[in-house]
């Protein structure tokens, strides 16, 4: 069989075709499970940089790494099977030149067998992220509210909500679209000009926290389902399975201190001795 024969998953090029068609569904993912769930339904998987925040508690997204990036990367590939996997380029490990975005990006096409990166920036990431296209490699943009900014944009508010505003989010949706980037996630930005942008450039948008007007929707998974302590004010909830996984722990805390908890009889069929 050909390899071209075996191919299954969705592509970056599959993607970038959906402009102004059927809308792109992505959610995130960090597990082979969870991504074996995730895969069923939706386009676009990406293990987002914000397993920083949902797996290891941290407040910003900043001391994520490339191995960790590459670990879960790993995971959501083996757990998936026809969604395109787009991985998260973490802070550091592309900003200094093109050349160190390309040994990054490398590293994670290589290591993990994903299908894209994705990357923060928009006018001042133009250059590398035309550097990356030109050399194979299918990039994803991200602009408005962009968490890796967190320390220069001081808080996590939404942009472009007064027109005066927008000039600085168009410019920069432009420069990835024209520089080669497939699509662009468009973040925490107001409905008049996620609008605008999505109607502007020829690549599709996927906004979170950007309306409907999007060319798609992404939503961090923990979010979505009700584990996140903390979710932004524009996620739906469309699960509270925080109180219910507690719940099983607290039962299954209850059965063990009341020795009530199923015996090897229960699992080989065992009876006790008198």
């Amino acid at each position: 069989m050909s390899v071209q024969a075996a191919v299954k998953r969705k592509t970056a090029p599959e993607i970038r075709s959906r402009k102004n068609g059927e809308p792109i569904v992505m959610l995130t993912s960090y597990h082979a499970h969870t991504a074996a769930l995730v895969d069923r339904y939706c386009d676009v998987i990406l293990v987002g940089d914000s397993l920083g925040n949902v797996m290891h508690g941290l407040e910003t997204t900043i001391p994520v790494t490339l191995d960790m990036m590459i670990l879960q990367g790993r995971a959501v590939m083996r757990g998936s099977q026809h969604a395109l996997v787009v991985v998260d380029m973490p802070f550091g490990s592309y900003e200094a030149s093109k050349e160190q975005a390309f040994h990054s990006a490398v590293r994670v096409l290589k290591e993990t067998h994903c299908g894209a990166i994705k990357l923060e920036g928009g006018v001042r990431m133009a250059e590398t992220i035309a550097f990356l296209v030109e050399r194979g490699i299918p990039v994803m943009g991200h602009i408005g509210l962009t968490p890796q900014s967190i320390n220069t944009l001081g808080s996590f508010r939404a942009q472009g909500r007064e027109e005066g505003s927008w000039a600085p989010i168009e410019n920069d949706a432009v420069a990835v679209a024209q520089a080669g980037a497939f699509s662009v996630v468009v973040e925490a930005v107001a409905e008049p000009l996620a609008r605008k942008i999505t109607e502007t450039i020829d690549v599709p948008t996927i906004g979170i926290g950007a309306s409907a007007a999007c060319d798609g929707q992404v939503l961090v998974l923990e979010d979505m389902l009700g584990l996140s302590p903390r979710a932004p004010k524009f996620v739906r909830r469309y699960g509270n399975l925080g109180p219910m996984i507690e719940a099983a722990i607290q039962g299954y805390a209850a059965d063990v201190r009341s020795r009530a908890f199923p015996g090897p009889e229960h699992v080989y069929g065992m009876k006790a001795k008198a």
